[in-house]
């Protein structure tokens, strides 16, 4: 099966909440609080979001977070690189040389086409989309990629 990882999934609820309130710095236990997750998975998932600069960290007594830049320009594919490291539907589509039978695997080429289409897909939706109500249901994962694309 083909999916994100749980810390992945909630940093992008974490950043919903900023990008519900892109003027507001909210601190760890607010945001736990309005993702509906615990105070230390938040903290978990904001060290790499700033790391990536998705997110900007203020310290002191009116510390907290806020977005680094504005929702529209913050895409998946780069929350899920913030959290997971380069997109690779296999070993081979990230890094060369992994693998014993690379020089003659014969799907190679197809893997890392699937991986660039994936990436395509990620990076055409963006992080206000995400705060937008659900499309109506599709029928295929290319349709659905497409309609929150053009939402």
């Amino acid at each position: 099966m083909l999916r994100v990882t749980k810390l992945t999934d909630y940093a992008t609820v974490v950043l919903t909440a900023l990008a519900a309130r892109p003027d507001v710095v909210l601190s760890a236990p607010e945001l736990a609080e309005q993702a509906g997750l615990e105070a230390p998975t938040v903290a978990k998932v904001l060290k790499p979001l700033a790391q990536a600069g998705l997110v900007e960290g203020f310290r002191g007594a009116n510390g907290g977070y806020r977005l680094a830049r504005a929702a529209e320009t913050i895409t998946l594919i780069e929350i899920v690189e913030a959290m997971e490291g380069p997109l690779g539907m296999t070993e081979c589509s990230v890094h060369a040389g992994q693998c014993g039978i690379e020089d003659s695997c014969g799907v190679r080429a197809n893997w890392r086409h699937i991986n660039d289409v994936v990436a395509d897909a990620l990076r055409g939706v963006s992080l206000a989309q995400m705060l937008a109500p659900p499309p109506v249901l599709a029928t295929s994962p290319r349709r659905i990629a497409m309609q929150l694309a053009s939402a």
